[in-house]
């Protein structure tokens, strides 16, 4: 692979989850962080995770399955891709920077690509991270060759959508991750069975997730919530893809009403496949 370019910065002495090295990209809109993990001589398998969440918080479950593990990175160099401040150990964001869009978020994608010397990669993402690498993906289809996408979203938010990550936004700007706000993420993320009620304790998964929780910059969270809050519809653009695509969607009805949008829309050569499941991410 061809050496890096120049305008970004590599911590090659910082070695972050299962030996991955960070790489700080510099790009329009802002530094990114980039965790790479594999050989890079092989295809390129990107990740997005979901809001409030990093490359550890959303997929480790899946890459500390050796069987999966194995099967990934013997196939694939893996590119962990966080949205901006969401990675270990980031600091606040200056309140002074302007709080990039969607369209911004999917050009970072295009210009970690680029800095890597990437060509036509695979994508997974999780819920919001499934709209930034869709998104990215009707924008520039040439540089995707599959999608992996955990309860997508394709639509702008429903009005009951928009006042719940309203009403997230307020306890965040407010009072920063509290208690409250944690758990509408973990229900964000889980399923009830998994979340427990007064009767049933947390699962020790939720339990872990919480403690990860409190690791988040809240303006960081922020920023990454009003972007997805202002999202545009993107079902045209499904029929332009040119890639074959994997849904995991929960069993439930939202979950079910956004596939039947994403089925209606698909162009019948890339159908996707489908796959339920009983949680909302890889944790």
């Amino acid at each position: 692979m061809a050496e890096l370019s120049s305008d970004s910065v590599s911590l090659d002495v910082e070695t972050i989850y299962l030996g991955g090295k960070e790489h700080i990209v510099q790009t329009a809109s802002g530094s990114v962080s980039v965790i790479v993990y594999g050989d890079p001589d092989k295809p390129a398998l990107v990740t997005y995770p979901d809001l409030a969440l990093n490359h550890m918080s959303c997929f480790q479950g899946l890459f500390f399955c050796p069987e999966a593990a194995a099967l990934l990175l013997h196939n694939f160099c893996v590119y962990h891709i966080s949205p901006p401040g969401h990675e270990l150990g980031a600091a606040a964001i200056c309140a002074n920077d302007p709080v990039p869009s969607v369209n911004d978020l999917a050009d970072q994608i295009l210009e970690v690509l680029n800095y890597f010397r990437l060509g036509a990669v695979m994508c997974m993402g999780v819920t919001a991270g499934a709209y930034i690498l869709t998104l990215f993906a009707t924008k520039f289809r040439e540089r995707v060759l599959g999608l992996i996408l955990v309860s997508p979203l394709c639509k702008a938010p429903s009005w009951t959508e928009w006042l719940r990550n309203k009403v997230m936004s307020n306890l965040l700007y407010y009072y920063g991750m509290c208690g409250l706000l944690k758990d509408f993420l973990l229900f964000r993320y889980f399923s009830k069975e998994v979340c427990g009620d007064a009767e049933v304790p947390e699962s020790d998964i939720v339990q872990a997730c919480r403690r990860l929780l409190d690791e988040r910059q809240s303006t960081n969270v922020l920023r990454f919530l009003q972007a997805i809050n202002r999202r545009h519809d993107i079902t045209d653009g499904l029929k332009t893809l040119r890639c074959r695509t994997l849904i995991f969607v929960e069993m439930i009805l939202l979950s079910i009403q956004r596939l039947c949008t994403w089925l209606l829309k698909w162009r019948e050569d890339t159908a996707p496949w489908l796959r339920q499941f009983h949680q909302a991410n890889f944790s």
